[in-house]
């Protein structure tokens, strides 16, 4: 899972706008963005995610309990792509359960950590968009922030999806709850007042002096994301609105207890392949 947050190692401060970002814009800055930024995030968050867990959210939604994929009984010798695996900690905890995951993400650096905690599974750096698999290669795929919120045409990475999975086959993915464009992405109560149009999908651009886009991210309304599911041949199955627990009390970036208790955090769409 992922969110922008202000890189260390850039020698100037971004500028924040929000202005209009093409896909292979997109897909550069974010591919520099997360070799930056891997260590920090890995440094910031490895704890929460664990090395061989598969949290779904910030909400802390884990696929023990949500079983999204199916039984986790029923994931044995299943062929699984995770798609913006980051440190590839989904991956650990599927071949955990006896499937067989690849972990691709397009960052090299993100990669490296997953190379450091290990894992008796491939790791392949590729763009989402373009999958280096044959058709029919994969029983499932899943993707926990990965990808869809960096691209500026999801439709892209959804066909891809589609076509490297077997006929039955499932797609499970979490992106920012769309609403939560329309507030400031704080955590404290500062990110409780409506502060832009849910409507307005112009994407969140950290540019650098030049004017070049060092960060991006998309914004699709709920009904978008819906769309582009069904448009891409996918039928969705369940789209689930994790509740903040009792008992986390943590923040990260703009999702805290005191947003997550009031207003939706992440979206989880559930899709098969007929």
């Amino acid at each position: 899972m992922q969110e922008p947050e202000t890189s260390a190692h850039e020698a100037h401060e971004p500028e924040a706008t929000r202005r209009a970002a093409g896909v292979t814009e997109s897909a550069r800055a974010n591919r520099g963005w997360w070799d930056r930024n891997a260590d920090e995030y890995q440094t910031e968050h490895g704890t929460f995610l664990g090395d061989d867990r598969f949290v779904w959210c910030p909400e802390g939604l884990d696929e023990v309990e949500a079983e999204l994929l199916g039984p986790t009984e029923e994931l044995k010798g299943k062929d699984v792509l995770e798609i913006g695996a980051g440190a590839a900690q989904c991956s650990r905890w599927l071949l955990r359960q006896g499937a067989r995951p690849v972990a691709l993400d397009l960052s090299h650096r993100q990669l490296q950590h997953a190379l450091r905690i290990g894992g008796s599974f491939p790791l392949v750096q590729a763009d989402a968009a373009v999958l280096p698999f044959a058709d029919g290669s994969f029983d499932l795929a899943c993707s926990a922030y990965g990808a869809l919120p960096f691209v500026a045409d999801p439709r892209l990475v959804l066909r891809e999806v589609r076509r490297v999975l077997r006929p039955g086959g499932r797609f499970v993915f979490s992106v920012t709850h769309p609403i939560r464009w329309a507030f400031p992405d704080e955590p404290g109560p500062e990110g409780l007042s409506v502060s832009a149009s849910y409507f307005d999908r112009t994407p969140y651009v950290e540019q650098d002096e030049e004017g070049l886009a060092v960060y991006v991210e998309h914004h699709r309304t709920l009904g978008d994301r819906v769309r582009d599911v069904v448009t891409s041949g996918f039928r969705l199955v369940d789209l689930v609105e994790p509740e903040w627990p009792d008992w986390n009390t943590s923040e990260w970036g703009g999702w805290s207890p005191l947003r997550g208790h009031l207003i939706p955090g992440t979206a989880i769409f559930v899709c098969e392949r007929d």
